[in-house]
């Protein structure tokens, strides 16, 4: 590990002496548990974070978070942008359940809460992606029998974890000054293309995924990739696959849902064909961190519906976003 150059580069990015301190404490015992393998930081085989994770977990480790934080850091300072995928892919939206466990306390009596979560532990953060889809089966069936349908979809559709607003609200900037929503698509879908321009030309990553030339024209070729287009008085998003490139390349549908994907709660069930056994209702969830998108756009409740997604069957997510009225122009 090259701690020295990592030093500087921590430095440069005026990363807190405390957090800085912290971070090689936690990469430097991730470096002995690989040097019982003889094994570098710098040359992680594919599954070696994950195993590590899982190694924290069976010892009650509580700096997880804490320690893919410094492994993300370091995995940019080193330019080793497959690490990056494979932290995201455990990390991602991992306090969704904890945040459903008090969403669901909150809007009913804390018997119910604890009926519908008897005898089930939730995966903490760092368990294998493939353990999550089964508690998201039960715990779905166990909400829907519960409360039911309509009482689930209410408490899964503000979505069941944050993004960041700073981006949104300079987008809303954006519309404010077009004052035209399809002229404001196109200049976002215009964005999103020179943006994926820009990844291709710098070896860099959109979110977790690698990005070519058959990923840009995979873009430019679907209209509605987000952030959607018009029709009527709905916007239609497909959300672009959670790794375009892989999704491309595999003629396996079930593997084609998969990279869709984006959520780890579920995702790992597409990949044995068990989509179908976890409610769609879930996907609710995913609409809504679309909603809280277009909630600051047009600083108002907005209604985001699910129209087809992985969990249906289809091969793409896709969503329908109502226009407020005095937006339709």
């Amino acid at each position: 590990m090259n701690e020295e150059g990592f030093r500087k580069y921590l430095l440069e990015n005026k990363v807190e002496d405390e957090i800085l301190q912290g971070y090689f404490v936690l990469l430097r015992e991730f470096q002995e548990f690989l040097s019982k393998e003889g094994i570098s930081v710098d040359s992680l085989p594919e599954g070696k974070i994950n195993e590590y994770t899982e190694y924290l977990i069976s010892n009650k480790n509580e700096k997880i978070l804490e320690f893919l934080r410094a492994l993300i850091s370091y995995s940019n300072f080193i330019e080793n942008y497959d690490l990056i995928i494979e932290i995201i892919d455990i990390a991602e939206a991992y306090n969704a359940m904890d945040n459903l466990y008090l969403r669901i306390g909150d809007e009913f009596r804390k018997e119910i809460r604890d009926e519908i979560f008897s005898n089930l532990d939730i995966p903490p953060l760092g368990a294998h992606p493939d353990k999550k889809p089964a508690f998201t089966e039960e715990i779905m069936k166990r909400m829907e029998a519960k409360i039911g349908e309509e009482k689930t979809i209410k408490l899964l559709a503000p979505c069941l974890h944050g993004r960041p607003v700073e981006p949104i609200k300079r987008d809303r900037e954006d519309f404010l000054r077009l004052d035209d929503i399809d002229e404001f698509l196109k200049l976002k879908r215009k964005e999103l293309i020179e943006r994926l321009e820009k990844h291709q030309k710098e070896g860099t990553l959109e979110y977790a995924q690698y990005v070519d030339k058959d990923v840009v024209e995979f873009v430019r070729n679907n209209p509605t990739i987000s952030p959607g287009k018009r029709d009527g008085n709905k916007i239609i998003a497909t959300k672009i696959p959670y790794q375009v490139k892989r999704h491309l390349t595999t003629d396996d549908e079930k593997m084609k849902r998969y990279y869709s994907c984006y959520c780890s709660w579920v995702r790992g069930a597409m990949k044995k064909g068990e989509e179908k056994d976890i409610s769609s209702n879930f996907c609710h969830c995913s609409a809504g961190f679309i909603m809280q998108y277009w909630e600051i756009i047009f600083d108002q409740p907005v209604k985001v519906e699910p129209s087809e997604t992985a969990l249906t069957g289809a091969l793409l997510c896709t969503f329908e976003i109502d226009i407020p009225e005095e937006f339709q122009k």
